[in-house]
Parts: C-alpha cells; structure tokens; sequence
C-alpha cells in the first residue's frame, strides 16, 4: 500500500472511519451515512456536487415514490384484509395446518415482494399474532387429562413457532424477489450502474426474472422445514377448536366493504406493478421505456404515481386526498440516506484509484474455479450480516471487493455482485441480525434456539440454490456469458 496514490489512501482512510461508525454505532447509522458528503470533499476523493448527486438519483426515486405508497397500504389496513382473505383461502375445511401455514408465509412473501421486507414484518406480524391469539396458552390442569393437555400444549407451541418464523423469514425472502423489497437490491443495481455506466441498466422486470425464481425455491424450502420441525401429527386435532372459517370470517366482516380509498390505492399500486415490469421487457419488444428514448427510470413511474395519491380524493371528508405530507412523515429517511451512502462509496472507490489497488491485490484469485468461490461469497455476506446487523451495510462492504475479483477472475462482475447482497440477507441465525428477526423474537413465541435450527438449513438451502441459478439462469436474464468492459468473461470457466 505504500505506492497506493494518496487519493486511494485517503479512501481507504474514510472507508474505515464510515465503517468503524457504521458497525460500532457511535453516531446513529443516518448520520454516518451523510459522512460521504463532508469527508470526501475534505480529503479530495470527490466534489461536494459529485458526492451530492449519489444520494438522488433513478434508484432513489424508485424507492421514495413505493415508500409514500407503503405508507397508504399501511394507513388504510389494506394489509390487513389481505391477509385475512389470502388466510381464509388457505385455512382449508377442516383446519389444516401446514395449509394454513403456507397461506400466511405466503401472504407475508407477497407483501414483501412490493413493501420493505422490515416494514411488511411490522405489518403482517400483528396479523400472525392475532391468529395465534385464538390459540390457548400452556394449561395447568389437573392429572387425569395432564398428559393429554401436555400434548396439546407441546403441539400448540410448535404451531406458534411455526407461523412466527415464517412470518420474518418469508418477509427477508420476497424482499429478494423484487427491487423494492429490500435496500440491499437497490445498493446492488446502483452500484451496477456506477461502476459500468455504459452496460445495461439491470430493471425491475429483469431482476425480477431472476430473483422472483430463487426466492420461490427458497420459500418452498422454507415451507417445508417449518412443516417437518413443527407441524406434527396431531397438529389438525389440537388446532381445530381454536382456528376455523368461521373465526377468520368474523375477523374480515370487522373491516366491512373495501371503501372507495382502498380501491384507488390497489389500482394505482397496480398500475405501478405494471409499468415497472413492462418498461423494458426483451430486446425484441423494447416495453413502454423506448417510447421516452430511455430518459424514464422505474424511479420514474414510482413517483409519478406516488403524486398521484395526493390529488385524487379519498371520498371520506370534502377537500380530502389519498395522502397528505402528515401521512408521509414516516418515510424512513434513514434507508434513503444509507442507500445515498453506499453509491458514494461505490463513487469514491473507483475514482479515486482504490478499486485499481485491490485489483493487483487479488491476482492470486485468477484460477479460482467459480463454483468454489460462489458458496464461499454468500457465506461470508450471510455471516457478516449476523453480527453486523445490516444487510446494506455488508452489501455496501462487499460488492465493490467483490467487483475487483470479479476482474482477476476474469468472469462476469454480476456473477459474485449478485451472490455477495443476495447471500447478505441470509440472515436466518440470530434474532439481531436483521430488524425483522428482531420484530418476531419480542413476540415472546421463538427463542434463539428455534431461530438456529430453522435458519441453519435454511441458509444452506438459500446458498445451494444461489449457486445453481446464477451460473445458469444468470446467463439467461443477464447476459452473464458475455463480456463486460475490460473483465474477460470466459462462461466455460464459470462452469468449470
């Protein structure tokens, strides 16, 4: 490092002192992540109109305009009749547990794909807990019918466990489906754009194509390792007098109809869902997005239909909208401002010359074989989260390394971009590894125990399956095969 030129030292400098605040939290994290904006002009990395303009861009937009719309979900109980109905759906007649189960993960997997998967926990957990509020607690009855109760109890226990894990781990997997579902995504395709402006944008309808696959199969492997560990035989009987259709019913019936406000929000969010999957489609049918000559982002639509919800009226009071600025003083500024944080980073480490660095640095990796560094990537970004606490923090730590080995391996950058932030939110094994985890540990239903012998095969899981789909749909969907700038892509050593 004694050759670095002192612009990469002087990186290498503030990268530490944004990290070392960023995991030992002596200011909070929002006010680490605006650090970029006095210390890279300070110590000559960047100017202050460069550093400035990372924290607004295309990708930030998208993510303030389905802020403002989670906000309506949330404030109109949207979620809520959602899920008794897609609950109601599943509950089967007669009760059926891990069919009950499934229609909640799912629920919370859908709601996730479109909200901030910590937000969609907030959300749906009430939801869960609600059910399980019908259920009894731990009897103490007396000893003719104790060993009976005892059984009762156990299986009751293991069905509260069941839907409260499955509640915060389908919440981190459907935010991997989309782009709005979690920051790590958003962190990942801007600092795509960053360090290869003159690639194709990655859009939300092709991460989709990618990331909604994987995290189907994740959630599938979900579903089947609550319903081995704690859907029993026996679990029918022992829940059937608490939860039926009748009760859900009852539940929905509180709501009453869907009122006109309601209906707008569904439909505009709708049409969001749509224009962000059809703005580009494929090479041959260009989408809407060719109609502006490519000037339009998906940030784009986000906000223009964010605006929407504040002059179309709600029909409750006379003069009143969808949504007013009251509404929107919950919009989590300290995601907008970490999400900034980690563009500028991504800035800053190529310009001033640190990326070339570690490049030279990491020449020994050149005949790694892929399949042996893929695994070994989403380990490290699952493990870094444990203990980091967030998963943006890791993915904003790791792609811009990850980039540079991706160079002296002469593969694809996507190839390790994707497995370091996907394998980030592999965060099953601890209740403080990601704000969701921590929303069902105070439920007081799991224990760390219940989150380590679930979360364990469940990382294994999400880790075999991620480095199976990348080197084969990757190619597919994003063009992993083909060469990017000056990193050689060899696809045969991929493979091989």
């Amino acid at each position: 490092m004694e050759n670095a030129p002192s612009t990469s030292a002087n990186m290498l400098g503030v990268l530490v002192w944004i990290f070392t605040w960023w995991l030992s939290e002596a200011v909070p994290m929002p006010v680490t992540s605006m650090s970029p904006l006095f210390l890279f002009p300070l110590f000559g990395i960047s100017s202050s109109d460069e550093v400035a303009q990372s924290y607004m861009d295309d990708v930030i937009a998208l993510v303030l305009g389905s802020f403002i719309l989670a906000l309506a979900v949330e404030h109109y109980n949207i979620h809520r009749r959602l899920a008794l109905n897609i609950t109601l759906l599943f509950c089967g007649d007669p009760l059926n547990p891990p069919l009950l189960l499934l229609g909640i993960c799912a629920t919370t997997f859908f709601v996730s794909m479109w909200l901030h998967n910590c937000a969609a926990t907030v959300m749906m957990m009430p939801v869960a807990t609600g059910i399980l509020q019908r259920l009894p607690s731990r009897t103490n009855s007396g000893h003719q019918n104790q060993e009976n109760n005892n059984s009762n109890d156990d299986l009751v226990t293991k069905f509260c466990k069941a839907v409260v894990l499955g509640v915060i781990y389908s919440a981190s997997i459907g935010g991997m489906s989309t782009l709005t579902g979690t920051g790590v995504n958003l962190i990942l395709i801007g600092m795509w754009k960053s360090y290869f402006p003159h690639e194709k944008a990655i859009s939300f309808s092709t991460w989709s194509s990618f990331a909604f696959p994987l995290a189907l199969v994740i959630f599938l492997a979900l579903w089947a390792i609550l319903c081995l560990f704690y859907c029993r035989k026996g679990s029918t009987r022992a829940l059937s007098a608490y939860l039926d259709k009748t009760h859900l019913k009852r539940e929905l019936d509180l709501l009453g109809p869907m009122t006109f406000a309601e209906k707008m929000i569904l439909t505009v969010f709708s049409i969001l869902v749509v224009l962000w999957m059809t703005r580009s489609i494929t090479e041959d049918i260009p989408g809407w997005g060719s109609l502006f000559g490519g000037r339009a982002g998906d940030g784009t639509v986000s906000v223009m239909m964010a605006t929407l919800l504040f002059i179309i009226p709600n029909k409750k009071q006379p003069g009143e909208k969808l949504m007013d600025w009251n509404k929107c003083k919950k919009l989590p500024w300290n995601i907008i401002l970490l999400l900034g944080a980690g563009f500028a980073i991504a800035d800053g480490f190529r310009s001033s010359g640190l990326a070339d660095v570690l490049s030279r640095a990491l020449n020994f990796l050149e005949n790694a074989p892929y399949l042996a560094i893929a695994p070994v990537v989403c380990l490290i970004s699952g493990t870094l989260t444990e203990f980091i606490t967030s998963n943006n923090a890791t993915t904003t730590i790791m792609v811009p390394l990850l980039i540079e080995i991706a160079k002296t391996m002469h593969i694809h950058p996507l190839l390790l971009m994707i497995p370091g932030a996907i394998g980030s939110q592999f965060a099953f094994l601890l209740p403080t590894s990601t704000p969701s985890n921590v929303v069902g540990f105070t439920t007081g239903h799991i224990e760390i125990k219940d989150m380590i012998k679930t979360g364990l095969p469940l990382k294994i899981a999400g880790i075999v399956a991620l480095s199976f789909l990348m080197p084969t749909l990757g190619p597919m969907v994003f063009g992993t095969d083909k060469p990017v700038n000056n990193v050689s892509t060899n696809y045969l050593h991929v493979c091989g």
